[in-house]
């Protein structure tokens, strides 16, 4: 639905985006992550015909045409990052507006307000909503045309539990309808959450382009197991070394990295040696530690 072909944009001599190839298919929800100042927006705003590529192309739909046609921008909705609509308008008018826009079913107004979950408040104007209700009319507004393509720029920022809940169904939904999705965000929960693929862009060029299946794979030996033991502390530590070299003893703690298959027997191996362990704690690899290795430059 959305391909990135050596997509290349510069501002002056600063380079945004640089060669991004990356390609989003029906059904298919990818979570375009990275630092500030990636290139993430920059991205998505060329996908949304907004901005012209400096070089490469930005292609929409099937069979693929520029992002820069009209006829694109029918097949797709942009939620930006930051959304503002007229103070004085009620939700219910805002969304009424746009529907017109796109074309809409009169009943649509209803359908997508009742998804945002504004919990009655359609009818106030918007300079009564918090920020977190603007943003779910944000996404009320994004959901009218039941376009195949969403492009959603830090959609969840400020929304609260309910907005949370709304945003979920509704990128649930745009998968198993065949739809496509490509969003940006800073929680790495949502992402892990909700993508199929992670896209990370670090200073505009992209350094993984991992499928859920390869993300689980990769954080499988990411896992640590924290454990205590009653003594011979050093002599423990040499007993599990040929099993996970990289363990080690911090504040107290025996830190044993690697997948939790390696556990049963850094375990078996302290009971065969006659260490007594006294409490024991397992964390699994996290999206959120493998990021920031990629976004510091490591391979």
């Amino acid at each position: 639905m959305i391909e990135f072909r050596g997509f290349t944009k510069r501002f002056g001599p600063h380079p945004a985006v640089e060669a991004l190839s990356l390609r989003v298919g029906r059904g298919e929800v990818v979570a375009l992550l990275g630092p500030n100042g990636s290139g993430k927006t920059t991205s998505l705003k060329a996908g949304a015909g907004l901005i012209t590529p400096t070089s490469g192309d930005v292609l929409i739909g099937d069979p693929p045409r520029s992002a820069r046609e009209a006829g694109a921008r029918e097949l797709l909705s942009f939620l930006p990052q930051r959304v503002s609509f007229p103070e004085a308008l009620t939700g219910r008018e805002v969304v009424d507006f746009y529907r017109d826009l796109r074309g809409g079913r009169p009943e649509r107004s209803a359908e997508v307000l009742k998804i945002a979950a504004l919990n009655g408040s359609s009818d106030r104007a918007v300079s009564t909503y918090s920020g977190g209700m603007v943003q779910r009319l944000g996404l009320a507004v994004a959901l009218l045309p039941n376009a195949p393509l969403f492009l959603l720029d830090e959609p969840t920022a400020a929304l609260d539990p309910a907005g949370l809940i709304a945003f979920y169904t509704s990128v649930e939904g745009a998968r198993a309808n065949g739809g496509a999705v490509l969003f940006t965000s800073h929680q790495m929960g949502d992402a892990e959450r909700l993508a199929d693929r992670f896209a990370i862009l670090v200073e505009g060029r992209l350094v993984a382009d991992l499928s859920a299946r390869e993300l689980k794979d990769r954080l499988a030996d990411r896992g640590v197991m924290r454990l205590r033991v009653g003594s011979g502390t050093g002599d423990a530590l040499e007993a599990v070394k040929p099993l996970s070299p990289g363990a080690s003893w911090r504040a107290g703690e025996m830190v044993v990295p690697g997948a939790g298959e390696l556990r049963p027997a850094v375990l078996h191996r302290l009971s065969e040696c006659g260490f007594v362990v006294s409490s024991l704690v397992a964390e699994e690899g996290r999206l959120d530690s493998l990021y920031a290795q990629l976004t510091e430059g490591e391979p």
